[in-house]
């Protein structure tokens, strides 16, 4: 086998963001399978500070739908109408928060290939949770308002084919 016909490094290479989902609910199953991967992302010093919440009550996650619009001025759906949003956030004293929770997306969003379903990394969670309306969401789900957001992701199945990745540029790669 070569190398480069590994499994793992395929699913890497074909891992395409998704901005338009089915809006078909996402079984338990494969939500838990995606949660778990998370759980086993590389945190600083192993201290596993993040904190993974998965957004499936359509109240919820419509506020947080509106607030992350908010942060961005406009209206759209940033999670791009999937059934699911995953935030992960982290205490801000943690020294390796925005590594350790981005490791911690990342696995999710491979674990979301490996499954069949599509999704796509958002930002603004900082923002979002840095507000006073994110910090009511924080004390509504029963954590802590001192929880720093560090990124979400929409998790659904996709609405269409993937889009073609786009070439490796050029230098992307250095050896010294």
């Amino acid at each position: 086998m070569e190398i480069m016909d590994n499994e793992g490094l395929a699913l890497i290479r074909s891992r395409r963001a998704v901005r338009s989902y089915r809006p078909d609910e996402v079984p338990e199953e494969l939500l838990a399978a995606v949660l778990d991967a998370g759980t086993w992302a590389p945190t600083g010093g192993g201290r596993q500070s993040p904190v993974i919440v998965a957004v499936t009550r359509p109240d919820d996650r419509k506020a947080v739908a509106e607030l992350n619009a908010e942060v961005m001025g406009g209206h759209d759906d940033p999670y791009y109408g999937a059934p699911v949003v995953i935030l992960v956030l982290a205490e801000q004293d943690a020294a390796t928060c925005v590594e350790g929770g981005s490791c911690v997306l990342e696995n999710m969003m491979l674990a979301a290939a490996a499954v069949g379903l599509g999704s796509v990394w958002v930002h603004r969670e900082k923002e979002m949770f840095d507000s006073a309306k994110g910090k009511a969401l924080l004390r509504a789900w029963g954590l802590s308002e001192t929880l720093r957001g560090i990124g979400g992701m929409a998790l659904g199945y996709p609405a269409g084919p993937g889009a073609k990745p786009a070439p490796r540029k050029e230098g992307y790669v250095v050896r010294v």
